[in-house]
């Protein structure tokens, strides 16, 4: 059963949330965190499988993303100032309300792709709250990169304004990652060698928009964020970690900076840190051509005792 919520967060953002059900007792509450100029209804299948394992699934729409931009802002645009902290608060607060009667249900962070980042800060700042957590489609520090593009965004907010959408700093974040797929049909092959897949990305008018200046400001210091030695070590250390990703996903450098976050985790003293690479899959490993394969990895992994 799937339901529809709103969630009212404590600035009077309007959250829009999924809730699916199982028919039977749960066994755990997994909550998704969807990426970048998407939506979470592209997880439906995802979830409804979950659902089929015995788990409650929850997820939202993140600020300036579909249905939540729909009710009270724009698409790509999180907050006046300070919006990755922002958007890591709402997931408090929207597990705040879906688990207000789940008592001890364990609880499960999915993040995909930008979901990944917000899910690693929340992880830094909550993770006493968390049974387990899968970081999916994850990268590492940008660097200088993400510096210059802080920079970028700050200046073109002064010139242009912070809602003003960044074509330039779209090019900077993604321009690249084409390239390696040299059959190449659209600019969103990168994500799935499913064409039917990135097809229906392409035609969806909540997909692929290119974000404002004041949400690359947003990002690139999110990003900054939580790479940070200090907020890597606030991490609670036995708290099991799945990190999974395509072999063919540029965003996290065909699988080495998968192994570079696993590296910083263990570094802090995490205990429990798993890496797995899907074979010929690209970024969206969900909905990559052998995703009921990694539908039963993931879930495997979510089953598994500690």
């Amino acid at each position: 059963m799937k339901i529809i919520l709103e969630g009212k967060m404590s600035d009077s953002h309007l959250i829009h949330i999924v809730q699916y059900e199982p028919e039977q007792a749960p066994i755990g509450h997994v909550h998704l965190l969807h990426g970048m100029a998407e939506h979470i209804d592209r997880y439906d299948e995802f979830a409804q499988f979950l659902v089929g394992k015995g788990f409650i699934v929850s997820g939202h729409d993140h600020r300036g993303h579909r249905k939540t931009a729909e009710k009270n802002g724009q698409l790509g645009y999180f907050a006046d100032e300070d919006g990755f902290n922002r958007v890591t608060e709402d997931v408090r607060e929207v597990l705040g309300l879906v688990r207000e009667n789940m008592h001890d249900i364990p609880l499960i962070l999915f993040g995909h792709s930008m979901g990944s980042f917000i899910a690693r800060r929340y992880m830094q700042k909550y993770s006493d709250s968390l049974s387990k957590a899968v970081i999916c489609g994850t990268t590492f520090s940008p660097g200088l990169m993400g510096d210059v593009g802080t920079i970028i965004g700050k200046i073109a907010t002064r010139l242009q304004s912070p809602q003003t959408e960044s074509a330039l700093l779209n090019q900077l974040a993604f321009g690249g990652f084409n390239k390696k797929f040299k059959d190449a049909k659209t600019e969103f092959d990168w994500l799935s060698s499913d064409e039917e897949v990135v097809k229906k990305y392409i035609d969806d008018p909540k997909c692929g928009f290119v974000p404002s200046n004041r949400f690359y400001t947003d990002l690139f210091g999110g990003l900054k964020t939580i790479h940070q030695e200090v907020e890597i070590n606030k991490i609670r250390k036995d708290l099991p970690v799945f990190l999974i990703s395509g072999i063919k996903d540029p965003v996290g450098k065909d699988g080495k900076d998968i192994f570079k976050v696993a590296k910083g985790l263990k570094k802090a003293g995490m205990q429990n840190v798993t890496v797995q690479l899907i074979e010929d899959a690209r970024h969206e490993i969900l909905n990559e051509v052998n995703k009921q394969q990694t539908f039963d990895v993931i879930a495997n992994w979510m089953m598994k005792d500690e």
